[in-house]
């Protein structure tokens, strides 16, 4: 029987939505949307698209330290943007940077809006323990 492995920052919104940051099942692990925070779950960056998306790839690898795994383990991920046609360029520009020559299956959404106020891009992955890192 498969084990969970559930990881979480402690951040006021985890209780507050009910959920987790990442959990393990078995040999995949599947992240929630990460967003621009603060190790106090507080948000950053309102309205600035290039440093959110920074510092969301930074709270990701704090996943991914967490499990032990790499970026090149990354199987997929849905990137969440608001104002693509604006973003497109910023948005490629820091996956090619996050992820160098590994090319994880990816989708972008366009979207009107996110969660918090200012808040313009959000990402989850899911994370194959199996492949080689």
């Amino acid at each position: 029987m498969a084990t969970i492995d559930v990881f979480n920052y402690n951040v006021p919104a985890e209780s507050d939505f009910g959920y987790s940051q990442a959990i393990k099942s078995g040999e995949l692990i599947h992240v929630s949307g990460q967003l621009s925070f603060d190790e106090a779950g507080e948000f950053l960056h309102a309205g600035d698209f290039v440093a959110q998306l920074r510092q969301t790839y930074v709270n990701m690898d704090k996943v991914l330290e967490h499990y032990g795994v790499t970026r090149n383990q990354v199987v997929s991920q849905v990137l969440y943007v608001v104002n693509l046609r604006r973003n497109a360029a910023a948005t490629a520009e820091g996956n090619l940077a996050y992820f160098g020559d590994h090319r994880p299956a990816s989708t972008v959404l366009g979207v009107t809006e996110l969660t918090l106020p200012g808040q313009v891009v959000e990402i989850s992955f899911v994370i194959d323990t199996k492949l080689a890192a």
